[in-house]
């Protein structure tokens, strides 16, 4: 029995500025640091391969007065209303009602709420009250193909349901006001809010990419690679400056023995569908990939109109290959990474 994904479709937050429309409140909030670190950080934002984000609130509220309380506040209001609105968005291209899902994962890293925005979409939407849940809350930028897996696996095993992945992200909430790191700064520059939906089918006749074969690989002893540290002003990223040396270390052992055992080589693979973790990441892969005559234009532009939405932005990145109505028989290796560290592989064929 194959499962298929049927849409995906994207909700952005209500905010939005050009990279060089944020320079000035980054400026005040430098204000007092040392002219050669200011003119560094401005350099880093100017040149991370970001010229837009979307935020859940304006510049102003990042980089100048919110509270850890009041931005998880604004995160919990405005996680929900995201959600509904690309759920929504999804079923409407599958032509689907909210009382067609049986599972519904939701995925988030960047705020806290208890219950999980799920629950409030059931409410909403009024959605089957047996509808089985999976919120997923501590797999960073690797969850969206993560609850995608889920999924997956839930619908190989019951035929004829549907469910619906529900990725929203607001890595702005999670800014340290106090905090002058580069892992701070860098953070802020590459990361952008965002939220995506998608719908996958164990229906015979509905139409869609079929998820071939799916993987999770996991880095030995590398757990403090990235992630966040609770602390008393909210959650604190933590980014090592290894990570993209990591990953072009072990991508032979990601990529290859995956497509292998599906009995196809990285050759036969028509479509890359990766997460842009960041500017470095993205010519980390352009490099392994590029003399193959693969290329991550898609990636790439996501990463240059949004930002990195961390679980949210390989979704968009799929959405992209979604609406180009590609060949029936074409492959697409869709690929991200987390916390953990870890990779997350699924193998897709139109």
């Amino acid at each position: 029995m194959s499962v298929k994904i049927v849409a995906v479709a994207k909700q952005l937050p209500k905010y939005t500025r050009e990279t060089k429309d944020i320079i000035p409140y980054l400026k005040i909030w430098m204000s007092g640091q040392d002219d050669r670190f200011q003119r560094k950080v401005i350099k880093l934002f100017e040149n991370a391969g970001v010229d837009r984000r979307y935020s859940i609130m304006d510049a102003e509220d990042v980089f100048l007065r919110t509270s850890f309380e009041e931005k998880n506040d604004i995160y919990a209001k405005e996680a929900v209303n995201l959600a509904e609105s690309a759920l929504i968005k999804s079923l409407d291209k599958a032509n689907l009602k909210a009382q067609d899902i049986d599972y519904i994962i939701t995925v988030s890293c960047t705020g806290m709420m208890i219950p999980s925005m799920d629950a409030y979409l059931i409410n909403r939407l009024k959605m089957r009250q047996d509808i089985v849940r999976l919120p997923v809350t501590e797999m960073g930028c690797a969850a969206g193909v993560s609850g995608i897996i889920y999924a997956k696996n839930f619908l190989k095993a019951n035929p004829n349901k549907r469910a619906a992945v529900i990725a929203v992200e607001s890595p702005t909430a999670t800014f340290q006001l106090d905090d002058f790191s580069m892992v701070n700064i860098v953070s802020a520059a590459i990361f952008g809010d965002g939220a995506s939906s998608v719908i996958l089918s164990s229906y015979k006749d509905e139409e869609g990419p079929e998820i071939i074969d799916e993987a999770m690989y996991h880095f030995y002893d590398a757990e403090t690679m990235m992630g966040f540290k609770l602390v008393n002003t909210g959650l604190q990223m933590i980014l090592d400056k290894a990570v993209p040396e990591t990953i072009s270390n072990h991508f032979p052992k990601i990529v290859h023995p995956f497509l292998a055992r599906n009995k196809v080589s990285i050759e036969d693979v028509d479509h890359l569908i990766f997460h842009p973790g960041g500017k470095k990441i993205v010519q980390t892969v352009e490099e392994l990939f590029g003399s193959l005559g693969k290329n991550i234009d898609d990636t790439k532009e996501v990463l240059k109109l949004y930002g990195n939405m961390s679980s949210a932005t390989v979704l968009y990145v799929l959405e992209r290959f979604m609406d180009k109505q590609l060949p029936k028989g074409d492959l697409g290796l869709m690929l991200s990474f987390g916390p953990g560290f870890s990779a997350q592989r699924i193998l897709l064929k139109w």
